[in-house]
């Protein structure tokens, strides 16, 4: 064997039992109070829910790890587009403002908005004019805030940091009602939180959106990869088994 077939035998062995490249970790921006979508679990401290089993999976068919950050639901996109995150899975509805500012993966579950009042509340609510002139809260930064304001029938619209928050005050009778995603709603309620609240059967969602997954305007390859990840584990049924682990179809 002369020296140069040696060194190119040696190179080739060296590179078969070489350890693969470590895969890459990317930060996902959740939130620890959107329960199915994204909670805290206290006992393990960790955000666990359907957004947070969904990336893990993508991530895991499409080549990267994934490191769960805590933060509130209005600092998801500043923490994107200033590569604090490199990711965001939450209950985060696709809207034009927020296409003008980060991409999205193909839709992951649509829904609308709930109406939530005092469990004692007998009036049949059905739509915004049947609270004229009443105060209702609303969670910063979601797509139900400007509707409400602009809808010009309520008292007052109240910002909240998080919907428990507003599920606390209605639950204490410091405002009458409060919006936000039904399936999050009705969740917290399912657990048994919040027992003198409930739902208004016969309200109809008018702020009706899709989920999906964020990244930044420049990581096309990425979100590339997120969506072909996507429509596999769609075609496959794990979306299916996702949604139906945490109580949705």
């Amino acid at each position: 064997m002369n020296r140069r077939t040696f060194f190119a035998a040696a190179t080739a062995l060296a590179l078969s039992i070489a350890p693969a490249a470590a895969q890459q970790t990317l930060k996902v921006g959740s939130t620890p109070t959107g329960v199915p979508f994204t909670f805290l679990d206290t006992p393990t401290n960790t955000i666990q829910g359907i957004m947070v089993d969904l990336i893990t999976a993508i991530g895991k068919d499409a080549g990267f790890n994934v490191q769960i950050e805590p933060m509130q639901f209005s600092a998801l996109i500043g923490s994107l587009t200033s590569s604090r995150i490199d990711i965001i899975a939450a209950a985060m509805y696709i809207t034009p403002p927020r296409l003008e500012q980060i991409n999205f993966s193909e839709p992951v579950y649509t829904y609308g908005e709930g109406l939530f009042v005092g469990k004692n509340d007998a009036k049949d609510y059905k739509a915004f004019e049947d609270l004229k002139g009443e105060a209702v809260g609303v969670q910063v930064g979601t797509a139900y805030v400007t509707p409400l304001q602009k809808a010009g029938v309520f008292s007052e619209v109240k910002i909240y940091d998080t919907i428990p928050d507003i599920m606390r005050d209605v639950n204490a009778g410091r405002i009458k009602a409060g919006f936000a995603d039904k399936p999050i709603v009705a969740y917290n309620l399912q657990l048994g939180r919040f027992p003198e609240v409930k739902l208004a059967a016969n309200y109809k969602s008018t702020i009706v959106g899709s989920v999906g997954i964020g990244v930044r305007k420049a990581d096309a390859e990425l979100l590339g990869k997120i969506n072909a990840s996507l429509k596999k584990l769609q075609g496959d049924g794990t979306v299916k088994k996702i949604l139906a682990k945490w109580g949705l179809d």
